[in-house]
């Protein structure tokens, strides 16, 4: 008996192309059937009227392409911002989300506090907004770790999930090594709310390489996973420059990409594939087609 994780495999398609049409291709190709929708033609999925969301939901329905997650930029804000300003912008997102059919909503825990403890009461009580505006939704909210913001550290991390037991953990290997932190030990300390994982390797330099080439432990942390179920896996490869890449992260701490590997998004997007698949046959793990 395989007692081993079963994958369900995922993507950032707008790393393939920021067109709609072409994330398809990609997915399809790949046999990908599910979407972490962060970039569609070239604006932001947090941009999208609700008229969008209802024609992308069409297009991708029509693909046999679901969206999993929402990759939205809430709390990739200041914390010295006006938080009502990133509610209303919330209660939007929320609404495409129900539209799209999505499963969860990625989110952030805000720049500018240098995770300072004094910020915690006013991370955890806009977090707290969001979580009260998708009660009984359906939808899961997924904090990411990640460079710069609150939760960039695996102890701060843990701090909100045991102040808002609702809210769920999206785990990325990359960005913890980026902020010095060891992977499996913020996996020990993180992996009773990880709701699914984010599949982007770098190197303690901060350079971002093809999965299981960086300091990630790929091949050590993807047989931790769950087993009673199969576990999703959003492949976000940062291998090349693509639309909206400027703007995932803050300034000054803007992940290191080698655009001189690969001649074009598409080539980057299969090769994080293509590596994932072997990465998970290698380590015994399966894949849910």
């Amino acid at each position: 008996m395989n007692h081993k994780p079963v994958f369900r495999l995922c993507a950032f398609a707008d790393e393939a192309d920021a067109s709609l049409d072409g994330q398809i291709c990609a997915l399809r190709d790949h046999g990908i059937r599910l979407i972490e929708l962060r970039g569609v033609d070239g604006r932001n999925v947090a941009d999208l009227t609700e008229a969008d969301a209802h024609n992308v939901r069409k297009r991708l329905d029509s693909a046999g392409i679901a969206v999993w997650s929402v990759g939205s930029p809430i709390g990739k804000t200041d914390i010295a911002e006006d938080p009502e300003k990133e509610q209303n912008r919330f209660l939007h997102v929320l609404s495409l989300a129900r539209i799209l059919g999505a499963q969860c909503i990625r989110l952030f825990s805000f720049y500018g506090t240098g995770g300072d403890a004094k910020y915690f009461p006013a991370v955890v009580s806009r977090l707290e907004g969001f979580l009260r505006a998708a009660a009984g939704s359906g939808i899961v909210l997924c904090h990411e770790n990640e460079k710069g913001i609150y939760g960039e550290k695996a102890a701060a991390c843990e701090e909100l999930h045991r102040a808002l037991p609702d809210l769920r953990a999206v785990f990325d290997p990359a960005n913890f090594v980026q902020a010095g932190e060891d992977v499996l030990s913020a996996w020990r300390m993180l992996s009773p709310y990880v709701y699914y994982g984010h599949i982007k390797d770098a190197k303690a330099n901060g350079d971002v390489v093809v999965p299981g080439e960086g300091d990630g432990a790929l091949a050590s942390y993807l047989p931790l996973f769950p087993t009673d179920h199969p576990c999703v896996l959003t492949v976000e490869p940062h291998l090349a420059s693509f639309v909206g890449l400027a703007g995932l992260e803050e300034e000054g701490a803007r992940s290191a990409v080698n655009t001189a590997r690969f001649r074009n998004n598409r080539e980057a997007f299969d090769c994080a594939v293509s590596t994932l698949r072997q990465l998970i046959a290698d380590c015994g793990c399966g894949l849910a087609e």
